[in-house]
């Protein structure tokens, strides 16, 4: 997965830059709110005990770490295409070019 990443991804600058403004838009909206609903939770299944799992919290529970794996997964991308795009940029404009 890593080679066809690089190849489709992180082989063109304009793709590189076009992933990695998708995977920002990807962490920002999965990270709206996340470490409150976490609290939110958590504090339901502490008060409410298994009462609380059987209707729903246990389920909701799971979904909000799917949804913390997808944030970090595009984090993940978002960091290696600005990593990419800043050694491209860096590399063709070295100390000798800049006038």
């Amino acid at each position: 997965m890593t080679d066809l990443f690089k190849r489709l991804v992180l082989a063109r600058r304009w793709s590189t830059f076009v992933t990695m403004c998708l995977s920002f838009a990807v962490f920002g909206a999965s990270t709206v709110n996340l470490f409150n609903m976490f609290r939110a939770n958590v504090g339901l299944i502490a008060d409410n005990g298994f009462m609380a799992l059987a209707d729903g919290a246990a389920q909701q529970f799971v979904e909000l770490l799917l949804t913390l794996l997808l944030s970090m997964l595009a984090y993940i991308v978002f960091k290696a295409c600005e990593y990419r795009l800043v050694h491209l940029l860096t590399d063709i404009y070295s100390e000798d070019d800049v006038p």
